[in-house]
C-alpha cells in the first residue's frame, strides 16, 4: 500500500514539473510577445496555455485519488493538499501570461520598444516559477523562502515602471491609453510574481505544517 502511494506521489511530482516547465515557455512567450508578437506565438500560447489547463485536470485527479484511497494523514496529507493549492496558481500564471500576449497586438507601440524593464521583469517572474516548483519535488524549504525573497525584486521592478509610465503620461498626455496598457501588462508579470510567492507558501505549508496566512 505504502508503495503504491509512493508510486502516485512520483507520478504526481512529475505532472508538477510539466505544468511548471509550461509556465516557464508561456511566460517566456508572453515575453518574447513584447517585441516580437504574431500569429504563430500567439498561436502557441493558446497550445500551452490548455497544456497548462490539462495539467491541472491531471493533477487534481490524482490528488482526489490518494485523498479517497489512501487517506493520508500529517505530512503526506500536506503534501497532496498543498499540490492542489499550487495548481490553482499555476493555472493562473497561464491565463496573466495568456492576457499578455491577447493585449499585445492591439498596442500601438512594442512595450520593449519604450520601456525595456518590462522583459526584465518577466525573466524574474519566470524564475521564481523553476524555483517555486522544484522547491516543492524537493521539499526544498530554504529554496521556497528564496521564492518568497524574489518576490521583492519583482514588485520593485512593478514599482520603477509604473513610475516611468507616469513620466510618459507626464511627457506626452495623449499617450495615456498606451501608457495605461503598459501598466496592465506590468500587472499581469507582478500577479505572476505574486502566485509563485503562493506556490512557495504551500511548500512551506506542506514542509512544516504551518500556512501563513493561518498565523
Amino acid at each position: 500500500m505504502r508503495d503504491f502511494f509512493q508510486e502516485q506521489l512520483k507520478e504526481l511530482n512529475r505532472e508538477l514539473v510539466k505544468m511548471g516547465a509550461d509556465c516557464e515557455e508561456i511566460i517566456a512567450l508572453a515575453s518574447d510577445s513584447l517585441t516580437g508578437w504574431n500569429e504563430e506565438l500567439a498561436k502557441n500560447v493558446s497550445v500551452i496555455g490548455a497544456r497548462i489547463d490539462e495539467g491541472y485536470r491531471t493533477v487534481e485527479n490524482i490528488c482526489l485519488k490518494l485523498l479517497l484511497r489512501q487517506q493520508p494523514v500529517a505530512k503526506d496529507l500536506r503534501v497532496i493538499s498543498a499540490a492542489m493549492k499550487m495548481i490553482t496558481d499555476m493555472e493562473r500564471i497561464g491565463d496573466q501570461a495568456e492576457d499578455i500576449v491577447d493585449l499585445v497586438p492591439k498596442m500601438e507601440a512594442r512595450p520593449d520598444e519604450k520601456y525595456p524593464r518590462i522583459r526584465e521583469m518577466a525573466n524574474a517572474a519566470k524564475q521564481m516559477v523553476t524555483e517555486a516548483v522544484d522547491a516543492y519535488v524537493k521539499q526544498d524549504l530554504e529554496l521556497a523562502y528564496a521564492v518568497m525573497k524574489h518576490d521583492d525584486i519583482v514588485d520593485d521592478y512593478f514599482n520603477r515602471v509604473k513610475a516611468g509610465i507616469i513620466g510618459i503620461i507626464a511627457e506626452n498626455p495623449n499617450e495615456g491609453e498606451y501608457a495605461l496598457d503598459l501598466l496592465m501588462i506590468a500587472k499581469y508579470f507582478e500577479r505572476i510574481g505574486d502566485h509563485c510567492t503562493n506556490i512557495a507558501e504551500w511548500v512551506e505549508f506542506s514542509v512544516t505544517g504551518t500556512h501563513r496566512d493561518c498565523q
